[in-house]
């Protein structure tokens, strides 16, 4: 593909929050008539980039330029205004209005201030029908359609308001195979017509699909920019880590090897349709099983199956043998903890103390109206901050002033105090120092020798290393390769993580 001016350009792009620097230094160069994959890890910088872009967020620094005027678009109103629209994971229509209302709401075709509903009706299912080949009735309300039909209907809005640029943020997370498809057809169309496109998304395999270009972010910097044809999947997979493969290293792992006659926990087909394909996934007694892969490959999905957060349509769970769980009670009746990766939202209880913090699992266990004594509740909060070595060691410190690692040891403790039989943790070492780590990674080695099993889910390939007895690697939405204690390590987990670096 030959080079030639972008239309929109990102120069030493700078963007902090305090204490963070959210972008340093990133660039982006978008050219009309190409998808541009936008890749990275959690905490990598594309959402900050795309508000930056979209004007929500001002930078601090930095050049943005559209068909090689610089701007500074200071609202998402304003960002449309100029050519750029962007359609977000979570369709933010209103569902209760029609098609048609959701594509022109704001600008509706108007005559003495009156809404000409026929002319808007028309206009809309002439986009739809031209644009997208999408044949509906238009006067529906919008819950009427599928997630998918209202992905295209956002679409629709963005291409009636922008010519330029369209940022399509993880538009394929909530679609099955058939409607993602349908999707990548109407995009590959609009690029024929001109358009550039934004596609930011983390499964591997729709990048190689339809994309052109790929730039990639890592810690709020610029990594760099390659033509798709020329980044082979392990590559691409390396930069977005920032491990080379040169410099993976074998790591100290568990050495237990695991060979059960009974499972602890069996799933057969289990699936949650468009969430996750069904899998085969048993887990043993005091067995650390780990979840690789990276973010959006399904991991944290299949955790909550487990736990009985989210309820499989597809396929079977059984427990010691004849338990069956579909809730997150009967998963803690049946001495199930799942420590969820985000805490802020799923875990503690800011305004609450530690003490507070760490009995409200067992308390909720036993029934809200068999208040566990305050003398025991002062014995078992003193006992855990001990144990995990919580600082400052205050039972009355509320959470919230404690750091992310601090936070990290009082949800354990909520857990740890229930005594799980299986107990599931979701990033449990995310965003915290490299001591709090080292300590919770020997807790989970700890508590496996003395018989509990795990079911362990980290983004770190070294860690995920050193605590498994055995790795289960995620792609897509689909287990891809399952490993022992004799045959991890981070080349073999990232080849199967980039599908083999065939591509």
């Amino acid at each position: 593909m030959s080079e030639q001016q972008s239309i929109l350009t990102m120069t030493g792009i700078y963007k902090g929050f305090p204490g963070v620097k959210a972008l340093d230094n990133v660039s982006l160069r978008l050219f009309s008539g190409e998808i541009h994959a936008l890749m990275g890890e959690n905490g990598a910088g594309k959402s900050t980039l795309i508000k930056v872009m979209t004007g929500v967020y001002t930078i601090d620094e930095g050049i943005i330029e559209l068909d090689g005027q610089p701007i500074a678009v200071q609202s998402p109103l304003e960002s449309q205004e100029v050519g750029i629209s962007t359609v977000y994971q979570e369709v933010n229509l209103c569902p209760n209005l029609t098609v048609a209302e959701n594509i022109f709401i704001g600008r509706e075709p108007r005559k003495f201030g009156r809404i000409l509903w026929k002319e808007m009706n028309e206009k809309a299912k002439k986009l739809l029908s031209e644009r997208l080949h999408l044949e509906i009735d238009v006067t529906l309300p919008l819950h009427d359609y599928s997630v998918a039909i209202q992905q295209l209907v956002s679409i629709a809005r963005a291409l009636n308001i922008s010519a330029k640029v369209l940022i399509l943020d993880e538009p394929t997370s909530s679609l099955d195979q058939n409607e993602v498809k349908q999707l990548f057809n109407i995009m590959m169309k609009l690029k024929e017509e001109g358009l550039a496109i934004l596609f930011v998304t983390h499964f591997l395999d729709q990048v190689y699909e339809v994309s052109d270009r790929i730039t990639i972010l890592r810690n709020g910097q610029f990594v760099g920019e390659y033509m798709t044809t020329d980044l082979p999947q392990l590559e691409l997979v390396s930069k977005m880590i920032g491990k080379t493969l040169q410099a993976f290293e074998e790591m100290p792992k568990s050495h237990k090897q695991n060979k059960q006659d009974q499972w602890f926990a069996e799933a057969k087909g289990l699936g949650r349709s468009g969430v996750i394909e069904p899998f085969n996934l048993n887990i043993g007694y005091g067995e650390v099983v780990g979840l690789a892969g990276l973010l959006g490959s399904g991991r944290t999905e299949v955790a909550r199956l487990f736990f009985g957060a989210d309820r499989a349509d597809q396929g079977t769970l059984q427990f010691e043998g004849n338990k069956s769980i579909h809730s997150p009670r009967q998963a803690l009746e049946n001495s199930i903890a799942f420590c969820s990766e985000n805490r802020k939202t799923e875990g503690i209880i800011e305004d609450l103390t530690i003490r507070e913090n760490i009995i409200l699992a067992l308390q909720a266990n036993r029934g809200w109206f068999r208040r566990i004594p305050r003398k025991r509740q002062n014995a078992i909060a003193d006992e855990y901050i001990k144990i995990l070595n919580i600082n400052p060691p205050i039972p009355e410190q509320l959470i919230k002033n404690l750091s992310g690692g601090n936070q990290q040891k009082v949800l354990l403790g909520r857990w740890l105090l229930t005594q799980p039989k299986l107990l599931i943790l979701d990033e449990p070492t995310r965003g915290i120092d490299i001591g709090a780590k080292a300590e919770i990674q020997k807790l989970v080695l700890s508590l496996s020798e003395e018989g509990m099993s795990v079911l362990f889910v980290s983004s770190e390939l070294d860690e995920v290393i050193r605590v498994s007895d055995r790795i289960v690697v995620l792609r897509d939405r689909h287990i891809v390769q399952e490993m022992t204690n004799t045959e991890m390590n981070q080349q073999s987990i990232m080849k199967a993580i980039a599908g083999g670096g065939g591509k």
